[in-house]
């Protein structure tokens, strides 16, 4: 038996879906987070300006932290890197971080349940999630590396 993926909401009803008007810039952005995911507020900038020019990078900021706010956006902060966005959320996925060009790739929660991480003294919190950041090399960067060492 072949199970189907629910239907993708439209921008519009993923908007309105969190209790947010639908605006031009709102629209812009949330289309430029679906096709460039881990996307940083002036990458989202360059790709809403040709759809919505005059668009100022504040708009864009307000677009997401009003997403943020209303859980359609998850803001992930690497240390020594811009904030970056992504539409993937309420999941408990991680994060592969390359440290030499910044490449970002989703790792699913492969061991335990949500939150996959339990502090040996939690001090009274009640957890409810875990974020891990796994950092490294890409693959292409790692090649590069590589080859760089094996030079005479």
């Amino acid at each position: 038996m072949v199970t189907q993926s629910p239907p993708t909401p439209s921008v519009d009803e993923a908007i309105r879906g969190v209790g947010l008007r639908v605006t031009e810039s709102r629209r812009a952005v949330f289309e430029a987070l679906r096709t460039n995911p881990h996307a940083r507020a002036d990458d989202i900038l360059d790709r809403v300006l040709p759809t919505v020019p005059g668009t100022s990078l504040q708009s864009v900021y307000n677009a997401l932290s009003d997403f943020a706010d209303a859980g359609l956006v998850r803001r992930i902060e690497p240390a020594g890197h811009p904030g970056l966005f992504e539409l993937r959320v309420n999941d408990n996925h991680h994060h592969l971080i390359c440290s030499e060009c910044g490449t970002v790739v989703d790792v699913d929660c492969v061991v335990g349940s949500a939150p996959c991480l339990t502090p040996s003294d939690d001090h009274g919190f009640v957890i409810r999630e875990a974020e891990v950041t796994f950092w490294g090399l890409c693959a292409p960067c790692a090649a590069a590396t590589s080859a760089t060492n094996q030079q005479p």
